[in-house]
């Protein structure tokens, strides 16, 4: 049975060390100073451990009322297919609990598994990229 410590706050997190959760788990490339950064921005954040080491990770952007996004939802490939993205994901969507709404945007292949957690899909959702080729090509935007 695996023991896993959760943190919710950002005091002692190693940001290379997340970072390199990022591009293992795969997500991509994430530099720390931007993970700094980000992370300090979001309302509500959840990082999971196993003894001393980061396995696993996730974040909301919220606006206390309104709207809550949760995203950078990522476990370490060793830990992954435990349940442990359905619990941050869950938690997120606990510590969001109050906002109006509360969006996500899935991985192409990976909308059935929101789905099961609750998630709709959306009809009217809108985005510009900084790279919007590279999100055409991995299927998050559509070309038309």
């Amino acid at each position: 049975m695996h023991s896993f410590s959760w943190v919710y706050d950002q005091a002692s997190i190693d940001w290379q060390e997340l970072s390199r959760l990022y591009r293992i788990a795969p997500l991509g490339n994430k530099a720390a100073d931007d993970l700094n950064i980000v992370f300090s921005n979001s309302k509500f954040k959840c990082f999971v451990y196993k003894k001393q080491k980061l396995i696993g990770v996730g974040r909301a952007l919220a606006d206390g009322l309104d709207c809550s996004y949760i995203c950078d939802v990522a476990i370490h490939p060793e830990y992954q297919g435990m349940g442990l993205g359905r619990k941050i994901i869950n938690q997120l969507v606990e510590l969001s609990f109050g906002h109006k709404k509360i969006i996500l945007y899935a991985n192409p292949g990976k909308e059935g598994f929101y789905k099961k957690l609750g998630f709709k899909q959306m009809n009217t959702a809108m985005a510009i990229f900084s790279n919007e080729q590279q999100a055409i090509d991995v299927g998050l935007l559509s070309s038309t």
